[in-house]
């Protein structure tokens, strides 16, 4: 497939600390093209949770604007968006199906309709699905068949990893989107995302697992045997390093992000104990020295409380052992020095740092060489794979794209009508109201039938009102 004939896809990251857009498309070679590039400073979002509508709303136009600023010849329309946040939970569940047409081969149809099936599943009230996710399949006796498209069978089963949120900071984050005059096309979990960036076959076969340690949240999710395990939100991150700085040094928070960004360190025993850091005072006061020794204990504290959970969330899955391929840091927390280090110790894994410029191509591959646009540069990905699966189709006119319904491709038909029958939509109304004059009609007629109908019954119900106050009076006559 040439260039030409690719759609343009953008993501779209809502953190805690920034808001980032990229356009991209694939070329030849089957790698990405990043066509535009936006960033802005995150408002109005705390821990992956929206907490203020129009000040989110302002940075995603301002990323959008600045993606396009960077390249006038972009038209974005729809998105792919990441989610996170404490609200994100997952499960496992179990599905099975019982074929009708059991002569056919087993087709991605079966697999759709055991996927769907997987939405009536039970979840806690004010939650909703986000993503249901197969793991393992199993043909009548047959288990762990990873793709049994193309089999024969009569009852095919799967295991399957559901990702639920709730549901009220789901829609805040569409509203968002909606509200900056966007669509969005899917939600899609950032670990998920960011593992699509930076891993690659080997890693997937081997047994990873991707922690994306971002501005509100660290995200995580376990890969063995080639089938994704666990996924997980971990509520401490960047921001919290922040806090603990700002709090512990007394400076203000702009400060403390500095000295985390140029002076910070992971391992306290690597920072020289005699170097200090001259803070300027405020509105007259002293400057006020701060030795990298105490910066690094810190952020020591906080990195190690996140691996903790790391290292839970591994035994939960009993995975801490059999990862061959270890630890992929990503994020812009994996930017910290010694970080590597500090994970190992504290893991027993390998450990490295997880770069999205493996699937890019020139251009802005240099700027975009950083963990922390590996989220957004995932979600390109994550559109390319609903286009190559059919979930999405190329409608190859300015670069748009449509998707594909459940029932097939003639349900996204209709929301480009009004578009091409927009000139003769005024004279078709008028020939569909004309024949409503001799309408009246029968309404009048209905009208009168109705009315006569109420003055029967308000007839029976006065008759009845009548005999039982002549037997109440009687009652009441007795008793005297």
């Amino acid at each position: 497939m040439s260039k030409k004939q690719q759609p343009v896809i953008v993501g779209l990251d809502i953190g805690t600390t920034k808001v980032v857009a990229i356009a991209g498309r694939k070329n030849e070679f089957g790698k990405v093209e990043v066509l535009g590039f936006g960033r802005a400073d995150s408002n109005g979002v705390s821990h992956g949770v929206v907490m203020n509508i129009e000040q989110c709303i302002r940075s995603i136009e301002q990323a959008i604007e600045n993606c396009i600023a960077s390249n006038p010849d972009l038209d974005i329309r729809e998105v792919y968006v990441g989610i996170a946040g404490q609200h994100i939970k997952s499960l496992q569940t179990r599905g099975d199906r019982v074929r009708v047409n059991i002569e056919d081969e087993i087709s991605k149809d079966d697999i759709d309709l055991l996927i769907r099936d997987q939405n009536k599943t039970y979840i806690p009230a004010g939650d909703q699905i986000i993503d249901v996710i197969p793991q393992d399949f199993t043909v009548d006796s047959t288990p762990y068949v990873t793709n049994p498209i193309g089999m024969s069978g009569v009852k095919i089963g799967a295991n399957f990893h559901l990702i639920t949120g709730d549901r009220h900071a789901i829609r805040n984050i569409k509203r968002c989107v909606d509200k900056s005059h966007l669509i969005t096309r899917d939600l899609v979990l950032q670990p998920l995302a960011s593992a699509a960036a930076v891993m690659n076959d080997e890693d997937l076969e081997a047994g990873v697992a991707v922690v994306d340690i971002g501005g509100g949240t660290t995200d995580m999710a376990i890969f063995y045997d080639g089938i994704l395990r666990h996924t997980a939100v971990i509520p401490y991150a960047g921001v919290n390093i922040t806090n603990d700085i700002r709090n512990g040094l007394g400076v203000l928070r702009a400060q403390a992000e500095q000295m985390k960004v140029q002076f910070g360190s992971s391992l306290a025993a690597e920072a020289n104990a005699r170097e200090y850091i001259t803070i300027p005072g405020l509105r007259g006061l002293a400057p006020k020295e701060i030795s990298v020794r105490a910066l690094s204990d810190i952020i020591q504290a906080r990195i190690e409380e996140i691996l903790d959970y790391v290292v839970f969330h591994l035994k939960q899955v009993n995975l801490d052992t059999r990862l061959h391929g270890g630890i992929i840091l990503t994020g812009g927390g994996a930017r910290l020095k010694h970080i590597v280090q500090l994970t190992q110790f504290k893991t027993g894994l390998n450990v490295r740092i997880g770069m999205p410029s493996e699937h890019l191509a020139g251009g802005h591959a240099e700027v975009l060489r950083n963990p922390m646009y590996a989220t957004c540069i995932g979600l390109i990905l994550r559109g390319y794979h609903d286009y190559e699966n059919g979930k999405m189709q190329f409608t190859g006119d300015g670069n748009l794209y449509m998707p594909v319904g459940e029932r097939g491709l003639h349900e996204a038909e209709p929301e480009e009508a009004p578009a091409v029958a927009e000139a003769p939509a005024a004279p078709v109304q008028a020939i569909a109201l004309q024949p409503e004059v001799p309408a009246a009609e029968p309404d009048e007629e209905r009208k009168k039938s109705v009315q006569k109908r109420n003055e029967k019954v308000k007839t029976m119900l006065s008759m009845f009102k009548g005999k039982f106050m002549e037997i109440f009076g009687e009652d009441n006559t007795n008793i005297d």
